[in-house]
């Protein structure tokens, strides 16, 4: 079994490797400089999925949004790997749920204030795999987001992604 299925980071400083992509993060979250979409690639198992959830974490932190997530608040533990997992934060796997109707559903439920936390944060796993129309009935969200939304888009194919999805994402 491959060491990135069975061991996910906490924290930032637990992603190996990834300096040049966790040490802006945690820049930009001690700055409060929160951009409302993000697109996360490179290959298989290079920590695409763990660092949105690491970043969904610090985001929804009581302490946060913060670099360093306490740990220890109900948001952080229900974040944690092998935690519960909040109503706030919603992971779509594109692979299976990529289709204009599953797209459609997430935009719906977005649009509602966070039950618990500071940020609603979306995660499109392999969002390469979302259809045309299904990244079209995202768009104007993507465009428009509420004040309480965050989008992480990981994908090992960016290219894939559609352009003006691609162009709203930091």
């Amino acid at each position: 079994m491959a060491l990135y299925r069975k061991y996910r980071p906490a924290s930032f400083a637990e992603v190996v490797g990834q300096e040049h992509v966790t040490e802006p993060l945690s820049v930009a979250l001690s700055s409060g400089r929160i951009n409302h979409a993000y697109l996360f690639s490179g290959p298989r198992g290079c920590g695409k999925t763990s660092s949105a959830r690491i970043l969904a974490r610090s985001l929804n932190c009581v302490q946060g949004p913060t670099a360093t997530p306490c740990g220890e608040c109900d948001s952080c533990v229900a974040l944690a790997p092998g935690g519960t997992g909040t109503l706030d934060v919603t992971e779509l796997d594109a692979a299976s749920h990529g289709g204009v109707d599953d797209t459609r559903d997430l935009r719906e439920r977005a649009f509602f204030a966070p039950a618990s936390s500071r940020y609603r944060v979306l995660i499109i796993d392999e969002a390469h795999m979302v259809t045309n129309a299904g990244f079209n009935a995202l768009l104007k969200i993507v465009e428009e987001p509420p004040e309480h939304l965050i989008f992480i888009f990981a994908t090992t194919e960016p290219d894939k992604v559609l352009p003006t999805i691609r162009s709203r994402t930091h």
